[in-house]
């Protein structure tokens, strides 16, 4: 996953710090407020719960903000929304793969920011199943790096299940199986490991190397899917070497 998983990486901090920040807000307290209606208001008893929070701590959301959004999720509080969660399929320029997962109170308006994002950058809609099969949902925990070495991260999450760890330039990558992201999660806590992400993400099979010129056309499209409010999460099978990364970031 190295040049997807360090462009993630690196865009994510970016948005932190840019215009983008009021966008990543929102979907970070979007994903609060679902997960406290799905599994309720306890932290302890809500795995997925705790990942919203801290995830959206660890972005800067004011802790003001990530408390109502617990409260309207678990119906303490009035405004919240009835999200769905629908899938996209479809591929991009050169044929790269792309999942759209979209948290929603609007179908149709979904389908159509999509439809658009997707048409406007050189991309096309695909039939249902036709794409997510070259997907594996896997669970995904983002370590910095500060003084850690690989080995640190390995020892620490071998026995809770991890199946890999890539180093991605300044952060780590911790892979498992989706169903032992918390027993990871819980076992670099135990390690005393900082961790900036854990999410059950859509991971690649296989990937398509891009030059710099497909990279700039899948990072713009990726951009427009992600520009769109309903739009939670983006996925897509490609993979670009450090060299390309550079020219494309110059």
């Amino acid at each position: 996953m190295s040049g997807h998983s360090k462009w993630a990486t690196t865009k994510h901090k970016k948005a932190v710090i840019d215009a983008k920040r009021g966008k990543l807000f929102a979907k970070l307290i979007k994903n609060i407020e679902v997960a406290a209606r799905m599994g309720g208001v306890d932290i302890e008893g809500n795995p997925t719960l705790y990942d919203a929070i801290q995830k959206a701590k660890k972005s800067s959301v004011p802790n003001k903000n990530i408390d109502s959004a617990v409260k309207r999720g678990g119906g303490l509080e009035a405004g919240g929304a009835d999200y769905e969660t629908i899938m996209y399929e479809g591929y991009g320029p050169n044929g790269v793969a792309v999942l759209i997962e979209c948290l929603t109170d609007n179908r149709n308006r979904a389908a159509s920011e999509v439809r658009v994002a997707m048409t406007r950058n050189g991309g096309s809609m695909a039939d249902p199943g036709s794409v997510s099969y070259l997907f594996n949902r896997k669970g995904v925990v983002i370590v910095p790096k500060g003084e850690l070495t690989e080995d640190d991260v390995l020892t620490a999450v071998l026995d809770a299940g991890a199946e890999e760890v890539n180093d991605l330039g300044e952060s780590f990558e911790v892979l498992s199986e989706a169903t032992d992201l918390v027993a990871v999660r819980t076992a670099l806590q135990d390690a005393g490991i900082d961790y900036d992400s854990a999410d059950a993400n859509f991971v690649p099979t296989m990937q398509v190397e891009l030059d710099e010129e497909g990279a700039k056309k899948i990072f713009k499209l990726i951009d427009a899917l992600e520009d769109s409010d309903d739009v939670q999460n983006v996925f897509a099978n490609f993979d670009v070497s450090d060299e390309v990364m550079e020219k494309v970031d110059a």
